[in-house]
Order: structure tokens, then C-alpha cells, then sequence
């Protein structure tokens, strides 16, 4: 069985047709098609009890695919165009057959439909399905023939966003009977738990995302509120489900060394090497991408601005552990590369995993670690318990959590989240001509900011005189923020606001070294509210020590996965007498 590496299972299915009018369910084909050509498998496997046959001369339609992950992740969207297919008026016309009732079968006839040669038949809630002709489509490659012969439950039970309304309406034109019911009987009784049924307790504050896997963002009021984000309200970004590691048990792997596999227990993670804690910042990819919703529909999860957090990281340098088991030039000369792999898997197996640039990982300003307590505690299950990787400044998606592995290698990550998602493209590209190896993979992350006091459509009152603006600036890279612009009338003037290294009644934190400005800056200022004024259009802007800003409008940044939004932020706001 072939199995698509590295691809999140994690989809949703469009199928969009190049007429404006809808198709009747009766009139579409369910095809496997490729060259424009009717594929072998649809003459070979015969009807199977299908209910649905071309008509004769069918308007041109297209498929196309989109697959979602989710996170944070994420989240990719694949789009596999099968290419524009006209039948002719000398097509062969099949017959349209009428029956009043389904076929009904047993469990046994259903698992002898296993392999693309016999015909892919699967089951859903006890109904029977032939996606024999749907598998080239799948958005999730071919780790939908795990199904093949079998229930699909267990396997949706990962990806809840399978259990959508367009995504069943896709799969209900593939039906072609219903089980026993002493089949059905059984196999309810053999289906596995919920693989989320575990998952740790979050925050009732938290604005949920997706539920499963979990991904979720706090208020964005409560960001400005501590310039430490509290851990239980800091954003969640998983992609699985989040895994139970006992601490006693649990055991690191390093590879790519001279002394061969290295297996590291978290006793040992502790005792060996110095404790060293750094204040980082850490931001989804997919920040602010709800912005870019608003100019055209990307696909991801729809973050607003809390896609970010601010905490204390504590643990074992990776430079250390690394110079420690046999790290030198000799594989320096070889490597470029320093790829983490995470605990959590998929139901083939597979682990989220990441990679980052091999300086980066060995270099003394890199500050990478192999963190172990967030904010002075054990690091929470819903960010890596027990050690996760901390890549400062650089996008969350690599500080790959519950660390299972680390590999030295001349190679990047072969993980999807490394070679399918998290990239940059032109606002031009599409899902017809993306192609994500032409892309570097994310690593350090641009200038950005955002408002988070007052909030959009809200109203401030003209007695005041004033209204106070809130917000955070971070920029990636280990780059400092050095100045924010706030103006209260659209960008037409503006004011510096004053930058916060510390609560209020802490004293500020030192100046971080050159490049090693890995903490975000909180922002305040008061502007006085112009006499007439009815509304107020707010927006931020952010400038680093390399004196990169951010642009002005989200159009000229939109890409289709909704990533590196970071446009001028912009809230309006009533003024109220």
C-alpha cells in the first residue's frame, strides 16, 4: 500500500464545476481521470451496485480538489486538477438504471473490496461506499486505502472536519448500498475510541479554532494585559492529537552523529547539560489570517490576531547536546540541516516533524533549546510536554513539540509541514498552479503588529478626550522592534507609541544583544480624539532594527494559504458624545 508521506489527512473537498449551475446527483459520473482519458478502473470494476451513470453528452466539468489542514498548523490545501473533460457526441451511452432499493451487504463482501484491482469499498455509519474512482482525488493521497475494506469512522475520528456537509454530500454520490444489519452490529462494536478523548483541559477563554485537533487563540484584549503570556491562555497550535507521555519512560533519539544513535532520557536531558532560560516570542504562521479571508477565501484555520504568545523557555541548549554526543566539523562539513520529529501521529504512523537551517541550531546566538518548562513549569501537554524544540524567532511550525527525535542531516524534513505547507507565494498563484517545491519553507518571520485595545466596532466617548491605544510588535530573526506608528484617522497622521519590556511596575528589561531580540514589545499610547470626529480608523504599523515595516494593504500579501499576514493592522471605532 502507498501511502502519501507527510500529508495531513486533515481535508476538505470541493468539487467545483465550471458551469454556474449545479449538476443533479444523478448526472454526475463518479470518475477517475487523468490525460482526459476515462481511467481503466471504472470499466474493470463494473458497477459494484452504482447508482450513478453518464448521461449522454454531459456539459464540461472540471474536479478540483482542495485538502485543509489544520492546523497549526495546520493545514494545506491540495488541489489535484484532472484537466477539462468534454465527451463527445459519439461517446458511448450507457444505460440509466432505475431501482427503488440499495443492495444490502454483509462485512465480508465489503473487505474483499480492498485494493484499487478489487475496488475500494468503504463504510460510513452503515452505508456502503465505492470511492474506487475517488482515491486519485483524495486530497489526502492514498492514506484513504488504510479504509479500503473497512470503516471509515476510525480514520475520520482524527480529522473531525471530514464530518462536514459538503464533505459527506461528496461522499454520499459514491453509496452504493447499506451493511446488515448484524454487520453493522459488529462493526460498531470493533471501532476504536476517540483518539482525542484524552486531551488535556483548556482555558474556557479561549476562542476555539477547530476542536479537533485542538487549536485555539485567547481574547486578543488579554494579550496586551501581561507582557509574559499566561501559559493556560498562550495560543494552541496542534495538528494531532496531543499524545500521554509518561516522563519516566520517555526517551529522546539523535541521529546523524559519529557515534551512532544516541538515546536520551529526560533525567539525563536535565542532569547533563546546563539549564539556560531565554523570554521568546512565538507566532502561527497563520496569524491575522482571517485578514486575508476578507480580501479571498484562503484555506487554513481562521486565526484572528492571538495567534501569538510571549513565555519564558527553559532547558538544555540544543548546541550543547549536540557538541556533547560528538558534534564537530567533520559533520558540520556534511549537514545542513537539523530536522525534529514530534511524538504525535497519525493514524499510519506518521509524525509531525520539522527542520531548521544547521547554524541556526549550532550557533551560540541561535539559542535553541530543548525546553522542558514554560513560564517556570513543566512545559503543558498542549505545548510538548514533556520537551518540545524552542526555535527563537523563527515561525512556530518548527519548534516541533513532544520531541521525540532529532536528526543531523544534509536534507530538510521530509514532513509535509515541512515540503507541503507553511510556504509564500505570489497573490497569482493558485491551486491550479501552485507548486510548493519551488518554495523555501518558512523559517524567520516578518515584521508584525496589532491592536488589541480597542476592538473593532466598538465605540469610545468624546469626553474622554483622549482614547488609549493597545497593542503588541514582534519581528523575527532575533531582529528588535524599534518604533510603532499609531494613527486614529486611516494613516493620514501619526504617533509614536511608547514600547514596553515589562509589566507595568516591573522594571524594563535589559536591551537584548544584536540579533538576539527574541521577545515582542508591548505598546501603549493616549491620542487625543478629534472634536468631530464620528468614527476612528486605527492602525498600527511596526518598524525592526533593519528597518523593515510592514506594507500597508493585505491584497498586495494575499497568498491561498493565508499565511505571513501582517499587514497594517486596522480597527475602526465609534466616537459616542
Amino acid at each position: 500500500m502507498q501511502h502519501l508521506k507527510h500529508c495531513q489527512g486533515l481535508a476538505q473537498v470541493f468539487l467545483i464545476r465550471s458551469q454556474s449551475s449545479r449538476l443533479s446527483k444523478s448526472s454526475i459520473p463518479s470518475l477517475s481521470v487523468w490525460d482526459g482519458h476515462l481511467s481503466s478502473r471504472w470499466r474493470s470494476t463494473g458497477s459494484h451496485g452504482r447508482q450513478k451513470y453518464f448521461n449522454d453528452r454531459l456539459p464540461k466539468f472540471r474536479f478540483a480538489l482542495a485538502g485543509l489542514l489544520a492546523g497549526t498548523g495546520a493545514v494545506l490545501a491540495y488541489k489535484l486538477q484532472q484537466g477539462k473533460v468534454q465527451w463527445a457526441a459519439t461517446s458511448a451511452k450507457l444505460p440509466v438504471t432505475q431501482t427503488s432499493t440499495l443492495p444490502v451487504y454483509t462485512l465480508e463482501e465489503v473487505t474483499k473490496h480492498c485494493s484499487l484491482d478489487n475496488g475500494v469499498w468503504v463504510t460510513y455509519k452503515g452505508d456502503v461506499y465505492d470511492i474506487t474512482e475517488f482515491v486519485a482525488m483524495h486530497p489526502g493521497g492514498d492514506k484513504i486505502l488504510l479504509a479500503a475494506g473497512g470503516a471509515l469512522e476510525p480514520y475520520w475520528a482524527l480529522y473531525a472536519v471530514h464530518q462536514q456537509d459538503h464533505v459527506l454530500e461528496i461522499l454520499s454520490e459514491y453509496k452504493i448500498g447499506v451493511l446488515n444489519p448484524e454487520s453493522y452490529k459488529k462493526q460498531e462494536s470493533a471501532n476504536p475510541l476517540d483518539p482525542y478523548s484524552a486531551e488535556p483541559t483548556r482555558h474556557p477563554a479561549l476562542q476555539i479554532n477547530s476542536l479537533k485537533p485542538f487549536n485555539a487563540e485567547p481574547p486578543a484584549s488579554l494579550l496586551s494585559d501581561n507582557y509574559i503570556t499566561p501559559s493556560v491562555v498562550f495560543f494552541k497550535r496542534n495538528h494531532l492529537p496531543v499524545p500521554r507521555l509518561d516522563p519516566e519512560t520517555y526517551r529522546l533519539e539523535i541521529e546523524g552523529l559519529p557515534g551512532g544513535v544516541v538515546s536520551l532520557s529526560l533525567s539525563e536531558l536535565k542532569s547533563r547539560f546546563p539549564k539556560h532560560t531565554i523570554t521568546a516570542t512565538l507566532q502561527c504562521a497563520g496569524n491575522r489570517r482571517s485578514e486575508m479571508n476578507k480580501v479571498k477565501q484562503v484555506k487554513g484555520l481562521n486565526w484572528g490576531i492571538a495567534a501569538i504568545g510571549n513565555a519564558t523557555w527553559s532547558g538544555a541548549r540544543l548546541r550543547d547536546v549536540l557538541l556533547y554526543y560528538g558534534f564537530g566539523p567533520e559533520t558540520a562539513a556534511k549537514a545542513k540541516h537539523v530536522q525534529f520529529e514530534g511524538l504525535d501521529r497519525d493514524v499510519t504512523g506518521t509524525a509531525y516533524g520539522a527542520s531548521i537551517p544547521l547554524n541556526k541550531a549550532v550557533s551560540e546566538e541561535g539559542d535553541v533549546l530543548l525546553a522542558y518548562e514554560m513560564n517556570g513549569e513543566d512545559v503543558p501537554p498542549d505545548h510538548g510536554y514533556p520537551v518540545r524544540v524552542l526555535v527563537p524567532g523563527v515561525v512556530g511550525a518548527r519548534s516541533v513539540k513532544w520531541l521525540g527525535k532529532i536528526v543531523v542531516s544534509n536534507e530538510e524534513s521530509k514532513s509535509h509541514w515541512q515540503q507541503n505547507d507553511y510556504k509564500g507565494f505570489s497573490p497569482g498563484t493558485d491551486w491550479d498552479t501552485v507548486d510548493f517545491k519551488s518554495a523555501p519553507a518558512i523559517q524567520e518571520l516578518p515584521i508584525q503588529s496589532a491592536i488589541t485595545h480597542p476592538a473593532e466596532g466598538t465605540s469610545v466617548d468624546l469626553s474622554d478626550k483622549e482614547v488609549t491605544v493597545k497593542g503588541y510588535a514582534w519581528s523575527g530573526g532575533g531582529r528588535e522592534v524599534v518604533r510603532v506608528d499609531v494613527s486614529i484617522d486611516g494613516g493620514k497622521t501619526w504617533h509614536v507609541a511608547r514600547l514596553c519590556t515589562s509589566d507595568k511596575g516591573q522594571h524594563p528589561a535589559p536591551p537584548p544583544p544584536p540579533g538576539r531580540a527574541w521577545s515582542w514589545k508591548l505598546w501603549e499610547i493616549d491620542i487625543p480624539i478629534p472634536h468631530k470626529a464620528q468614527e476612528l480608523e486605527i492602525v498600527c504599523k511596526a518598524v525592526d532594527s533593519s528597518y523593515n515595516t510592514q506594507p500597508d494593504t493585505v491584497a498586495p500579501i494575499w497568498n491561498l494559504r493565508g499565511v505571513l499576514s501582517n499587514a497594517w493592522h486596522r480597527v475602526k471605532v465609534k466616537v459616542s458624545e
